[in-house]
């Protein structure tokens, strides 16, 4: 009997945590509605939509630094892991090109008898 194979994490293939996107997106889409917030107040108020727009681009960045720390920190943490993980794949990719497997960790060991040699045109 065999045993049936794993299933694959939530997200695998994404190559992000799952909730990095989902974090990401609502992220987003809090900072466009405090800038559709400002712009709107500031054009309700007779200053003109393009001047409002701009006026709340800049408003937005560091009231959203201050309003929404938690999920601008949970952010920062998802990215942080997503970068751990990535150098750690890139230094496992580095160390089997140079051929130092037995330094990479998660890198399956190759005997001997696993090396293959290129064909020399059937000179010994």
């Amino acid at each position: 009997m065999s045993t049936p194979a794993p299933t694959p994490p939530t997200g695998a293939g994404t190559g992000y945590p799952p909730g990095l996107a989902a974090i990401l997106a609502r992220y987003t889409a809090v900072r466009l509605a405090v800038l559709a917030v400002i712009a709107a107040l500031l054009a309700l108020a007779g200053v003109p939509v393009l001047l409002a727009l701009l006026i709340g681009l800049v408003l937005a960045l560091p009231l959203s630094m201050v309003l929404f720390r938690g999920l601008r920190g949970r952010l920062d943490a998802a990215l942080a892991t997503t970068s751990q993980r990535r150098s750690r794949e890139r230094a496992v990719l580095r160390a089997g090109l140079r051929g130092d497997e037995a330094d990479a960790p998660g890198v399956p060991q190759s005997s001997a008898g696993d090396v293959q040699r290129e064909p020399d045109g059937g000179r010994d």
